[in-house]
């Protein structure tokens, strides 16, 4: 299991991934799952995948096979003519790997399963941000849903939840993201640091940071602590329940 999250604020986009992988208790191993491509002040397209590694590496793989040269550029995420188009693309793909496996008897829906987290912008259009499902259908982040999950999602989605602003800065999301990945990764072991993160600023069309937070940052362990200090506070400042009839 995984835990991705994508988010469409004011000023741009954010986007963070963990990098753990397992295939038992006794083979755990980190792997990015942070995909991007971008032609800077031209369009830049970020890729987060969840489920089946061999699915998700494997469609990666086939995406950037057909972006190497021009004249291999169809069906390529660098030569689409927007970003619904790359969302179809990408769909379309991750479609065609799953299929290869239901050949062999496999359904989308069991070993093979994956999702992903589609965003991005290209020049002269809006930033969009797309849910992408392993059947090849997808839905598109609006107002009302700023913000996707994919993976293990229950444990940090109540925080974001309660706590997300389309306004905030892309530090403030920072901080909300890691509160909400901590939440995660004591809740289950199938996530873990290190942390790939990036934002992309509205209208850019290029990445403005990227970065990987390990288990031992000092910020990851001070939002960590203080989160969990905050939480005890908060209820030892809540009335206790009163059992007498």
């Amino acid at each position: 299991m995984t835990y991705c999250v994508g988010m469409l604020l004011d000023r741009g986009m954010v986007f963070m991934s963990d990098t753990r992988t397992n295939a038992g208790l006794d083979n755990i191993s980190t792997f990015c799952k942070m995909s991007i491509w971008e032609e800077p002040g031209e369009r830049v397209i970020t890729l987060l995948s969840a489920g089946n590694l061999a699915t998700t590496q494997a469609a990666v793989s086939l995406l950037n096979e057909r972006m190497k040269a021009p004249e291999e550029r169809a069906p390529s995420v660098m030569a689409a003519a927007s970003m619904f188009q790359v969302a179809q693309i990408v769909a379309d793909t991750l479609r065609e790997v799953i299929a290869l496996h239901d050949e062999a008897g496999q359904r989308a829906d069991s070993a093979f399963h994956a999702t992903l987290l589609l965003g991005g912008q290209i020049k002269g259009s809006a930033q969009r941000l797309f849910l992408i499902y392993p059947e090849g259908n997808f839905i598109e982040a609006a107002e009302d849903t700023p913000f996707f999950q994919i993976g293990e999602i229950k444990y940090g989605r109540p925080i974001l939840v309660r706590a997300f602003d389309a306004g905030m800065s892309f530090e403030e999301a920072m901080r909300l993201l890691v509160v909400s990945f901590d939440s995660t990764i004591k809740a289950n072991l199938t996530v873990g640091p290190p942390m790939d993160y990036q934002f992309v600023e509205v209208d850019a069309c290029r990445t403005a940071t990227r970065g990987r937070i390990e288990e031992d940052d000092p910020y990851f362990q001070t939002l960590s602590n203080g989160w969990g200090d905050a939480l005890k506070h908060a209820l030892d400042r809540l009335p206790v329940f009163d059992a007498q009839d």
